[in-house]
């Protein structure tokens, strides 16, 4: 019995916090659409790990893209993990608060033969996903495929077509770089079009 009831309050402490959540993430979007036309932006991050994270911007409306600004996230090599994991959630964490975006599109992690490459590039990914929780942005995944075939028509495409078609697509002066900023803007595309994005199913009505 004791047990049992020390499990309803355990399920009933979780079930308030859920709510504070969502209540304080319903007022925080009702305040950026007061600010902000209606799913304006997206921010992406891609290549997950700690020399360099690569991000994005855009908006898309009307079927067109507008890119508001991209590049990456770089930290020292030789630098404490602890200490570049810090920089990658707090120069995200900026961007994200100076852009305020509707949603933020990821890269879906896939594991290596390496199996501390594979450690250091779930420790990236963790800060990244909380600094987007942290302002109540949804988040959502693609596999390269599917952004290779969003951008380029063909889930195999290789690198240099995908930065073309980004380049292209985007209307840049010139080639995103790093390839990780590059990577970026392909997923911010491909969550443009996909059936997952509220910018789609708002534009698709």
């Amino acid at each position: 019995a004791l047990h049992a009831v020390s499990d309803c309050h355990a399920r009933q402490a979780v079930a308030n916090v859920k709510r504070i959540r969502t209540d304080a993430c319903n007022a925080v979007r009702h305040s950026n659409n007061s600010k902000f036309s209606p799913l304006k932006n997206m921010i992406t991050n891609s290549r997950y790990g700690l020399a360099i994270v690569g991000w994005g911007v855009v908006d898309y409306a009307g079927g067109r893209f507008r890119t508001l600004g991209y590049g990456s996230i770089q930290t020292p090599a030789g630098t404490r993990t602890e200490e570049r994991l810090a920089l990658i959630y707090k120069q995200l964490s900026a961007i994200i608060d100076h852009f305020n975006p509707e949603e933020m599109a990821v890269e879906e992690l896939f594991f290596t033969n390496n199996i501390t490459t594979g450690i250091r590039v779930a420790e990236a990914r963790g800060v990244i996903l909380l600094a987007a929780e942290n302002a109540c942005v949804p988040i959502f995944e693609y596999t390269p495929p599917q952004v290779k075939q969003a951008v380029v028509g063909y889930g195999k495409a290789e690198k240099r077509q995908v930065i073309a078609m980004v380049t292209m697509l985007l209307g840049l002066p010139k080639p995103p770089r790093p390839d990780d900023t590059a990577d970026a803007l392909a997923i911010a595309i491909c969550h443009a079009h996909s059936g997952a994005s509220r910018l789609a199913q708002y534009y698709n009505k």
